[in-house]
């Protein structure tokens, strides 16, 4: 367990879900790890995880030995306009979307700043998080990223100029794969097995499939072959998905996301 300090600003589902996921991995003691967020309600709730309340961001940034920024990309300048009198060993961690390490440097100066793109289910630990770092922050910055996030689930380092697809990809993906078991659990209803039935062998489904490819490091297209029979009942169901777009429309989301990503961040 570290002895140093970790702060969040902004206690919405992104921030709660680091503080949660921070709080149960102990990687921090809890008093270490701080929260503020101008909305008192969310801040209430980030407390009962045990951690400890920081009265500004100011006050944050001359504190703690990593700070991170989990604000909505419209606020994020004027978070860091108070964040200006940070300590220049201070780790900035910025999961907003769309914004640049470039961006925050540009008014925190000469300062460590590493990006990431982190998903809900950090909440639970098993989240997904890519991992970008600015023109100042160093490897062991880097390092220190991944071990938080890590703690949160799987981390990842990659090029900056990768994180807008990651935002498409995993930081989205959660909705695309609660919309997809929605459908399944839907489509045993109209088949007629009870709605709480159908929707745990939806969620049963998903998840064991997810852990099957994921544990024996297959490739999607070798666990589907594995299902499929020539005229059997799954190739009938594919041959539907495929007649109406399923795979690309997929496509499609992952690519209008990260589009929507880098817009916010010009």
């Amino acid at each position: 367990m570290s002895s140093e300090t970790i702060g969040v600003i902004g206690a919405g589902n992104m921030g709660l879900a680091i503080i949660k996921g921070l709080a149960a991995a102990k990687l921090y003691e809890a008093h270490s790890i701080y929260v503020y967020d101008i909305d008192a309600h969310r801040g209430e709730a980030a407390l009962k995880e045990g951690v400890s309340a920081i009265p500004s961001i100011g006050k944050m940034g001359e504190t703690v030995d990593t700070v991170i920024v989990a604000v909505k990309p419209g606020t994020v300048h004027e978070v860091l306009l108070h964040l200006k009198g940070i300590q220049k060993k201070t780790l900035v961690i910025s999961i907003c979307a769309g914004i640049t390490t470039g961006s925050i440097e540009a008014v925190l100066g000469e300062h460590p700043v590493v990006r990431v793109m982190p998903n809900s289910p950090c909440m639970i630990g098993e989240g997904a998080s890519a991992v970008a770092k600015g023109a100042y922050a160093s490897g062991e910055h880097v390092r220190k990223t991944l071990a938080i996030m890590s703690a949160l689930g799987y981390a990842v380092e990659v090029q900056e100029s990768l994180m807008d697809a990651v935002t498409g990809l995993s930081g989205s993906g959660p909705a695309y794969v609660a919309i997809m078991i929605d459908a399944l659990a839907e489509g045993g209803v109209k088949m007629g097995i009870p709605r709480k039935t159908a929707l745990e062998l939806a969620v049963r489904t998903v998840s064991g499939t997810a852990r099957m490819i994921m544990e024996k490091g297959m490739e999607p297209s070798t666990l589907r072959d594995m299902v499929t029979s020539p005229g059997g009942t799954t190739a009938e169901g594919i041959s539907a998905l495929e007649r109406n777009a399923f795979r690309w429309a997929l496509i499609d989301a992952v690519e209008s996301a990260a589009m929507k990503s880098r817009e916010l961040g010009e």
